[in-house]
């Protein structure tokens, strides 16, 4: 029977050091074995915890470093949402309401769905565009097209825009491809500029379609003590070492939820997913594989965790695991 999360949060941090195996030393502090505990999976590969303030804890499997970066899939939806906050409060985009129609027209290719024209920002941002789905079963198709944007765009209409959750990379290639027409600039250059830069992290080119837009949505490739950083900041209100990096607004508007995940059942907001776990807010970026950044605003918490990319890790199964991992035995730990 599954263990509902969050559940004996206080028994769990006090009962953690007796999860030990007889003859290995015990943890120190109930955050110590929290973080042994989370190395006991084969496929994870780093963890980093972290309040606004610096570093609580890591660990990293053999033959991994913390300073070395690693593909963190899907996680890059999350960070190209962050990316469309700043451009909005840059006056880039008008605002989450803008269309595709007046945001770039001359994506929309001919034959398109009239109701293509109609989907706006934030219908791309929550996934929610109503086009039919380029991930899952479809997403080798999608990539092997000529154009990326075009395909997405041309697909049928298999639901209202701005109605159902419908889990699409393309949406969120299409909303890359947006930031770049806007503003001139690659979103390598946007990614480097406003993130990397002020937050002093590394992020490498990652993949491009076949007409040089770098990936919108899936890819990227960070440090884990980058991408715990991403959770930092996040987690001061989108501020870091006294920069505001990222609209406060923006991410208050991001924890708010708009629309539901069938896979998953939390809910989603502008890129991130909204668990409802009891007594702590939580919002969470998951990429394939176990690619996980969890922020705890009210416990003032940030865990960045890496896995195996090539192996799959569904709601039902590892990535689940990773779910109760951090409610049920990393959030009590700190708190």
């Amino acid at each position: 029977m599954t263990r509902p999360l969050l559940s004996r949060r206080r028994t769990l941090a006090l009962a953690l050091p007796a999860l030990v195996p007889f003859g290995i030393a015990r943890a120190d502090t109930p955050l110590d074995a929290a973080l042994d505990r989370a190395m006991r999976f084969d496929r994870l590969r780093s963890i980093v915890v972290a309040d606004a303030g610096g570093v609580l804890g890591s660990r990293a499997a053999k033959g991994v470093s913390l300073d070395r970066v690693a593909t963190v899939k899907s996680v890059s939806k999350t960070l190209l949402a962050l990316l469309t906050g700043i451009a909005i409060e840059r006056g880039e985009l008008e605002g989450l309401g803008m269309t595709l129609g007046e945001a770039a027209p001359g994506l929309i290719p001919a034959g398109a769905d009239p109701q293509v024209a109609d989907i706006t920002i934030e219908d791309l941002i929550t996934m929610r565009a109503g086009l039919e789905r380029t991930s899952g079963r479809n997403y080798g198709g999608w990539v092997a097209s000529g154009d990326w944007v075009a395909d997405a765009l041309s697909r049928p209409m298999v639901a209202e825009p701005g109605g159902r959750f419908l889990y699409s990379t393309g949406s969120f290639h299409v909303l890359g491809a947006v930031l770049a027409e806007r503003t001139g600039e690659s979103l390598l250059t946007l990614a480097r500029r406003w993130l990397g830069r002020p937050l002093g992290i590394e992020i490498p080119p990652w993949t491009r379609d076949p007409q040089g837009r770098y990936m919108g949505g899936n890819n990227m490739a960070l440090t884990p003590t980058g991408l715990a950083r991403i959770g930092q900041m996040a987690l001061d209100g989108g501020r870091w070492r006294g920069e505001q990096v990222v609209p406060a607004a923006w991410l208050a508007e991001s924890w708010v939820p708009r629309t539901r995940s069938p896979f998953s059942g939390h809910d989603y907001g502008l890129g991130w997913f909204l668990p409802d776990w009891g007594d702590s807010r939580v919002a969470y970026a998951r990429g394939y594989g176990g690619q996980m950044l969890y922020v705890a605003p009210d416990a003032g918490v940030t865990v960045a965790i890496t896995s195996d990319p090539a192996r799959p890790a569904r709601s039902g199964g590892y990535a689940g695991d990773l779910n109760r991992l951090f409610a049920d035995t990393i959030l009590p730990a700190v708190s």
